[in-house]
């Protein structure tokens, strides 16, 4: 036989031998900043990526004390949701600690809330997502998912607010446009309409040039008003007699044009009924929301909850980063000038009891029961 290796040997030695792939594989992933987050443990970068094993086929976070894998093996990803549509799923560790992972999400997103809320003009996706650690597509995710709307729908609700304060205080037009963080009248202008449903000037007066079509209805809840500006719906209030509804909505515009009697606006009141009625059929509707920020992160928070369900107001506040605030979720739900539209009647106790409903907690009782009897009834 021939001196030297036989094949066999050959074989078992270029198998021992890592190829090209997996040498340059492993070289990329240690000169990668992410692994070094991972050799250290580094807590600080949870919120920032997770690793995946393709070894193993699970995700960790970078703090995880499981053991640490070959740095050919492994696979960052932004966020869970990415690593999960490549096919990996969490480690035993991490699935369990999810509860610990909402907390640390809601504490970045209030101190973006806070830092959206002092800023004299709004600060860039990129300037919110380096101050809490993550990059911008991941932090645009984390922020939406825990106050319903985006960065910058938050900033424009914040300079909503300061508008509307301090045009109802009687401030000049500049003096307010200036104050709220805009640079110039022409960008102020422009987005007048939709921060304000009406021109700068005519909000300060009490909307009197201001077009609102409203009707009055009955329905099992007893008596029901729905009124529309021309950027949405703007009030459905329920109560036992119409006069009161109709004072709420002219101490709500105490100069508008409110016009009555209309049958194609009649038409829109019936939707709303029919819902009332009917839970299944849906109610999609333009709203005009005219609250404070936190009113209106806690509104869309609201509309996330689905038919046949309910949320505590410790859930709500959790949903938008506001953990300790359920006092002041309890609060925006009265204020919600929208009843079914956004559904508050959907929250309760933590103990899942009923708490008040501004328009009654047997109203409330009633809309929760159809609701449940409605998705029970629903084919699976």
């Amino acid at each position: 036989m021939p001196n030297g290796p036989s094949l066999v040997n050959l074989a078992a030695t270029a198998y021992r031998v890592p190829t090209m792939t997996a040498l340059s594989r492993k070289h990329r992933i240690e000169q990668d900043p992410r692994w070094q987050a991972v050799l250290k443990r580094d807590a600080s970068a949870d919120a920032s990526f997770v690793y995946a094993v393709r070894t193993t086929g699970v995700y960790c976070r970078p703090s995880s004390l499981s053991r640490l894998p070959k740095a050919e093996n492994v696979e960052f990803f932004d966020s869970a949701e990415q690593a999960e549509a490549a096919g990996y799923r969490p480690s035993k560790r991490l699935a369990s600690d999810q509860t610990q992972v909402a907390a640390h999400h809601a504490t970045l997103v209030a101190l973006a809330c806070r830092q959206i809320e002092g800023a004299e003009t709004p600060p860039s996706l990129s300037q919110l997502a380096q101050q809490a650690g993550m990059s911008s597509y991941h932090f645009h995710r984390v922020f939406k998912a825990a106050t319903g709307l985006t960065p910058r729908a938050y900033a424009n609700a914040q300079r909503s607010r300061k508008v509307r304060s301090h045009l109802e205080r009687g401030q000049s037009v500049t003096e307010a446009l200036y104050d709220a963080g805009f640079n110039s009248n022409s960008r102020f202008y422009e987005a007048a309409d939709q921060l304000l449903g009406m021109t700068p000037s005519d909000y300060r007066a009490g909307g009197p040039n201001t077009d609102i079509r409203f009707a009055l209805g009955q329905c099992s809840l007893g008596a029901i008003l729905v009124a529309q500006s021309a950027r949405g719906v703007c009030a459905i209030l329920l109560g036992d007699e119409p006069g009161p509804l109709l004072e709420q909505l002219q101490d709500k515009f105490p100069r508008a044009n409110l016009i009555g009697a209309d049958r194609d606006f009649e038409r829109l009141v019936a939707q709303v009924v029919g819902f009332i009625e009917a839970p299944a059929i849906g109610l999609d509707l333009p709203l005009d929301l005219q609250g404070t920020v936190f009113q209106e992160r806690v509104w869309q928070a609201l509309r996330s909850i689905p038919l046949g369900s309910t949320a505590s107001y410790a859930e709500i506040a959790q949903r938008i980063g506001a953990p300790k605030s359920m006092r002041a979720v309890a609060q925006a739900c009265a204020a919600n000038s929208l009843a079914v539209a956004i559904p508050c009647h959907r929250v309760v106790r933590s103990d899942g009891s009923l708490s008040g409903y501004r328009w009654g907690v047997e109203r409330k009782r009633q809309l929760l029961e159809r609701e449940a009897a409605c998705e029970a009834s629903m084919p699976m």
